[in-house]
């Protein structure tokens, strides 16, 4: 019998490039949570959206390449999440948030709230998103 796990996260794009190079930027606790076997750990395929957009802009080098991350996230045990449709109803229904109109945030933000995940994330604005439970630290 499997154990159920008694948290279920989604990270932001920061978190878990943080995560996976060992930043020191990504707090001790929020590591710890990551590294806990009952935390169930998800990435978004946004994020991997947001790095290939990144990536193309030339605003981040990626080690080795995309392709690895894929590999390495599925690899550790972290579960990629896909678009569903009832993400891109809450999408569709986020309110408007002053300073705050980033695609790629505001579908996390509507995948966390749609799967009743804690998001792992420094960003500020995300406290401004009723019912979103935020994480960092």
């Amino acid at each position: 019998m499997s154990k159920q796990p008694i948290a279920r996260v989604l990270l932001d794009t920061h978190a878990l490039i943080w995560y996976a190079d060992g930043s020191p930027q990504l707090p001790v606790a929020t590591r710890q949570l990551l590294d806990s076997p009952v935390v169930e750990r998800l990435v978004s395929i946004v994020t991997f959206w947001e790095l290939a957009t990144l990536l193309n802009l030339k605003r981040l080098a990626l080690q080795p390449n995309l392709a690895t991350w894929f590999e390495l996230v599925k690899s550790n045990d972290f579960q990629i999440l896909p678009i569903l449709d009832k993400h891109l109803v809450a999408y569709a229904t986020l309110p408007q948030v002053r300073d705050h109109r980033d695609p790629f945030d505001r579908l996390l933000i509507a995948q966390a709230l749609a799967e009743d995940l804690t998001l792992i994330s420094r960003d500020g604005k995300f406290g401004a998103y009723a019912g979103l439970q935020v994480r960092w630290g």
